[in-house]
């Protein structure tokens, strides 16, 4: 398990720490010996260790001296100290609540985070869940949570402090640009279960196909429905990408291969250090390539769903709806060590077939509609109603 890696390209950030690199180092320490197969010669661990020592002998509560969370929490700030909110380390506990994420099962709001701006911001609602049942939206900023301002916290504090059992509440105190004061809003938690994808016919003939995240359960679910599309009397797609806040670079890359032809880029994965490009090519059946194509889009989606916009756009100049969107255009690639762990290290950047960077920058759509409060409030969706009237003059 040790050695198994992969690419997640998706925004959650749980920072927390890193623990292995200086498990054996503690001997050594005691008498005073850097270990040099641990560290380059020129990294003097002295520091570390003299303050360990100091904290050890002088705390006033030895009892709460805990040396795994001291490890952790040094590790913590050496991740801290690139300035990347994407480069982080998972202890066993939240490394196994994160590929619980990805599984589509958890507790809580059901809301991704992230740092933009240096701001704590919902990434996007998940379908279905409490945080979109309460009127969370992409783009919103957390002033607080449960009073607790969010000024410099990690999104891993502010994970741990929204989460909870289900049943429980939890206030975020919320401002979003429309409003002229930021507002309290309680939100129930509860068990959330994320479906991947869901797709219906509209107007007769209009396959439309939303994906909710770039899961382990994504190529499944989306080759069921793709046989199913194709046996229907769908000649036109809209795929909605809207609030989709990523997942796996696999999944993307296998989803792409329904909309793309056999070996055309999908992405390229630039390292901007002088080393070799990796581009990245549809590997499917392309059996919707022929299918006019209309994507939608705002600000809630993010790295797979941005890589798979782009690569539809560059490739087949298919439109793009909606907003701005978040502009997650880096890869992480995941080392999972010995005690169930991992680290997640920012590793390249994302671009779009074309040469484009999503990083910080996003996707701009080709037609920006708006989305309101009052649309939301009238159930309405001008964003997907667009859409349908431009695929309805497509051939």
């Amino acid at each position: 398990m040790a050695n198994l890696r992969r690419k997640i390209i998706r925004p959650l950030i749980l920072i927390v720490a890193f623990g292995v690199f200086f498990g054996a180092g503690f001997f050594f320490a005691k008498s005073q010996i850097i270990c040099k197969t641990c560290a380059p010669e020129d990294i003097d661990f002295s520091l570390f260790w003299s303050a360990y020592n100091k904290i050890k002998a002088s705390y006033v509560d030895t009892k709460k001296i805990d040396n795994q969370k001291i490890i952790y929490g040094a590790i913590s700030g050496m991740a801290d100290s690139l300035g990347d909110p994407y480069t982080a380390f998972f202890d066993p506990e939240d490394a196994a609540r994160f590929e619980q994420d990805l599984s589509g099962s958890f507790e809580g709001i059901g809301a991704e985070v992230g740092i933009r701006k240096d701001l704590l911001t919902i990434i996007a609602p998940l379908e279905g869940t409490p945080a979109q049942k309460a009127g969370l939206k992409s783009g919103d900023i957390i002033l607080k949570i449960d009073g607790k301002d969010t000024t410099n916290m990690t999104s891993d504090e502010a994970v741990n402090l929204i989460r909870g059992k289900k049943g429980t509440d939890v206030v975020l105190n919320i401002y979003r640009e429309e409003w002229q004061d930021a507002k309290d809003i309680t939100i129930t938690r509860g068990t959330i279960k994320i479906d991947s994808m869901k797709w219906e016919l509209k107007e007769g003939d209009i396959a439309y196909i939303h994906i909710y995240q770039f899961d382990q359960a994504l190529p499944y679910d989306f080759r069921t429905a793709g046989l199913e599309i194709l046996s229907s009397p769908a000649k036109k797609i809209v795929l909605d990408l809207r609030d989709d806040p990523g997942g796996y670079l696999e999944v993307a890359q296998e989803i792409s291969g329904w909309f793309l032809e056999n070996g055309q880029t999908i992405t390229v994965e630039s390292f901007g250090d002088g080393r070799q490009s990796v581009t990245y090519k549809a590997q499917g059946n392309g059996s919707f390539s022929d299918y006019p194509t209309v994507v939608l889009v705002n600000e809630g989606s993010a790295s797979a769903s941005e890589i798979l916009a782009g690569a539809l756009r560059d490739n087949r100049k298919v439109q793009l709806v909606g907003q701005k969107t978040f502009g997650k255009g880096s890869v992480q690639e995941v080392h999972y060590l010995s005690d169930g762990s991992f680290l997640k290290i920012t590793i390249a950047k994302w671009l779009t077939p074309n040469g484009s960077s999503i990083s910080e920058v996003g996707l701009e759509p080709d037609v920006k509609i708006e989305l309101s409060d009052q649309d939301i409030k009238d159930k309405k969706d001008p964003q997907l109603d667009k859409a349908l009237e431009i695929i309805k003059n497509l051939e």
